[in-house]
């Protein structure tokens, strides 16, 4: 997921996505714990999409950003 597709999106749909991904991270730990992870590596892909997402968000809801 690129920042440039998610600052497309409305706020709605990025705290949607937002949610999602929460969840998705959350279902990968128990996972984790539990040891039935097949690929480590998408906890670490879910909790970067998560920052840009929030990042994106954080740049909509405070007035602006940078558009350059």
């Amino acid at each position: 997921m690129k920042a440039a597709e998610l600052r497309q999106q409305t706020v709605e749909e990025l705290r949607d996505k937002e949610q999602e991904l929460c969840e998705q991270l959350f279902a990968l730990r128990v996972q984790k714990v539990t040891g039935q992870l097949n690929n480590p590596s998408k906890i670490q892909l879910v909790r970067r999409d998560l920052a840009r997402v929030l990042t994106v968000l954080g740049e909509k809801t405070a007035g602006g950003g940078a558009s350059a």
